[in-house]
């Protein structure tokens, strides 16, 4: 296994989207990352992206024993209405670094994984989401916050917990959870974490919806409308 540097050992990630004046066309729906060979990942390019202008983007990561079309299906009705673009990295293990252990692996992954997305189209700086299901969505705000200065939204779809290294900025935080959960019971998952970000100082908007493990379509619209509003 290739080192891991300090940075990403600590959760870091050094990718920001570039300054692209007339990029070559990227060719629109679902293609392989292209980065991994047993575990990789995919992009989303909606149709009809003006190739010239900046668009959003969503890092969308999937829970424990997840893949990335998993977590595409989640938001490709919305990328497509709204002209986003979604990155789908897979973990390298069963699950993400963090939950196995320690931040590193996965971080690096997904450090190359935003600078291929960068390099094909341009993104807007002030539109970057990390969102996830689950074990991803505890990892979404764990790296979230950690990169608050890249992310400036985090969309956590029934949260385990969190677990940063440090934080930095403030990005907006949307949490839904099913109060009928088996998997991430509410009552020490989203109903600890949330009172907690608050009192940091993060800006939440915490929705509980009657079911289970899921991710029902609204949660999905608010979400997104929360991120793009």
């Amino acid at each position: 296994m290739a080192s891991i540097s300090l940075a990403h050992a600590s959760g870091h990630l050094s990718a920001r989207p570039e300054t692209i004046a007339v990029p070559p066309r990227v060719a629109p729906g679902r293609q392989a990352l292209g980065l991994g060979r047993e575990r990789d990942g995919m992009i989303y390019i909606p149709t009809r992206l003006d190739p010239a202008q900046p668009a959003p983007l969503i890092v969308a990561l999937h829970g424990a024993g997840g893949i990335a079309s998993q977590m595409l299906d989640l938001f490709v009705r919305s990328a497509e209405a709204r002209g986003m673009i979604l990155l789908a990295p897979e973990s390298r293990g069963h699950t993400w670094d963090v939950i196995r252990g320690g931040y590193g692996p996965d971080i690096s992954f997904i450090d190359e994984a935003l600078k291929k997305v960068f390099q094909m189209h341009p993104v807007d700086p002030q539109r970057i989401a990390v969102s996830g299901f689950s074990d991803g969505a505890s990892y979404a705000l764990s790296v979230g916050v950690i990169n608050g200065e890249l992310f400036d939204h985090i969309l956590a779809f029934s949260p385990g917990f969190v677990a940063p290294t440090q934080t930095e900025d403030a990005p907006k935080i949307f949490i839904s959870h099913g109060v009928h959960d088996e998997v991430l019971p509410i009552g020490p998952c989203s109903r600890r974490i949330v009172p907690s970000l608050e009192r940091a100082g993060y800006d939440v908007e915490y929705r509980e919806f009657d079911g289970s493990h899921v991710v029902p379509p609204d949660m999905v619209d608010l979400a997104v409308a929360r991120f793009l509003g």
